[in-house]
């Protein structure tokens, strides 16, 4: 009896512990459980996430480029006019309407050289004018003188018709008399055809000398008038470098700045035929056609998405000299209505519709994955993300048309695997 009692205090014992080692597992496991589900929970709600989104489904073509206007109009320094030099401009990029005076040159060199023309044709007036009344005061003093030779003459005739009732001498006298008469007469008759000839010939030259005096101050007036350069549209004014110090130093025209006859100082972009000018890569080239709607998406106006036509494409490819060499196509869609922010330059991208797709099915991009090669989403559920098999329809760069699951399911755009394999 004494041997037993201590063996079946032994068992008792074991019994106990065995009894609270199971308590301790049952307590591990149930916090094993509740922290995973707590871990899964945290995890669904600091994934991102995006509801399917039922509607149509455009298939595009996205094309990166930058804005340039269709209509331009350069502003040109006149022709024939030296010394030109800029004194006001309007504000580079600024907006101007037609008629506006965008660019005023330097004319105190003009008004100098009118102010001298003006005189030479002041003095060269004065002359032909003295000319022309010399010539009439020489003119009449011709009539006059002519008159006299023929008043000579007729009275020589008379003293030569008495010859009859006269002595035989002096009839020959008379008769020398009207020969030296008619003799002056033809002398001025000769004196007064030169002196008229010699005053029409010096008028017709001081007169050209007039007319060139006049056609000086003219064309003086017309550099004065080319002095100040107007809008020829409305647009905005875009300042061109200006290459008088060389390709290296080109800067854009600004007041101070000598410019040459006939330099492009300045252009005027016409806003309204606004373009997407894009690359379009050659793989994509047959799937679009001149008319595709398309969306233009302005790099530094994220906010507008502005609805444009494809309207030209380029006919030849073009070859970039990076490695490994690449071919594409130059596209260009204009806009239909620009927003006044719009400037000439903006990068930007423009989306090509090809396609459509009605009553589809998108994703974000994001939330496609691959499991065992196959396309699936990860839904969101009550007790975390489960991946759903889906079929791919269509893609985009950033969204992907696909039919598999019902459109408002959340799915995520993170994988939830990777992110509880990295836990």
């Amino acid at each position: 009896m004494s041997e037993t009692k201590p063996i079946s205090a032994i068992r008792q014992k074991r019994s106990k512990g065995w009894i609270a080692f199971g308590a301790i597992l049952l307590v591990a496991g149930t916090a094993a459980t509740q922290s995973y589900r707590l871990r899964n929970a945290d995890s669904a709600a600091n994934l991102p996430m995006a509801p399917a989104r039922k509607g149509d489904f455009s298939v595009i073509v996205r094309s990166r480029g930058e804005l340039w206007a269709r209509r331009s109009v350069q502003i040109v320094a006149p022709l024939n006019v030296p010394d030109l030099r800029i004194v006001w401009a309007a504000p580079p990029s600024s907006p101007v309407k037609a008629g506006d005076v965008v660019i005023r040159f330097d004319r105190s060199s003009a008004q100098q050289q009118l102010q001298e023309k003006e005189a030479a044709l002041r003095q060269a007036q004065a002359t032909l004018d003295q000319e022309i009344a010399q010539a009439r005061i020489t003119a009449e003093q011709d009539k006059l003188d002519l008159a006299n030779s023929r008043y000579q003459v007729e009275k020589a005739k008379l003293e030569a018709s008495k010859k009859e009732i006269v002595s035989a001498l002096q009839g020959e006298e008379n008769k020398i008399d009207l020969a030296l008469a008619e003799k002056d007469l033809d002398v001025k008759e000769a004196a007064m055809n030169l002196h008229a000839a010699s005053d029409a010939a010096k008028t017709a030259s001081l007169a050209r000398l007039r007319d060139h005096a006049q056609a000086d101050v003219d064309l003086t007036n017309k550099r004065l008038s080319r002095m100040e350069v107007a809008a020829p549209l409305n647009g905005l004014i875009i300042y061109l470098p200006n290459y008088s110090q060389g390709w290296m130093n080109a800067k854009p025209f600004k007041v101070g700045d000598q410019v040459w006859p006939g330099a492009s100082v300045a252009e005027i972009p016409d806003l309204s035929t606004l373009e997407m000018e894009g690359k379009i890569e050659e793989i994509d080239r047959g799937q679009i056609k001149i008319g595709n709607d398309s969306r233009v998406r302005i790099d530094s106006l994220p906010e507008l998405t502005l609805p444009a036509k494809l309207s030209a494409l380029s006919p030849l490819t073009e070859q970039t000299f990076e490695w490994p060499p690449t071919s594409s196509f130059r596209g260009y869609s204009q806009i239909v209505k620009p927003d006044p922010r719009l400037r000439p330059g903006m990068n930007g991208s423009m989306d090509i519709e090809i396609d459509r797709i009605p009553s589809a099915i998108s994703v974000p991009a994001k939330a496609l994955f691959t499991r065992n090669a196959k396309p699936v989403v990860f839904v969101a559920g009550k007790s975390g993300y489960h991946p759903v098999e889906v079929q791919i329809l269509a893609r985009n760069p950033d969204e992907i048309a696909i039919k598999g699951i019902e459109p408002g399911v959340m799915v995520a755009l993170t994988d939830p695997e990777k992110k509880d394999r990295k836990q």
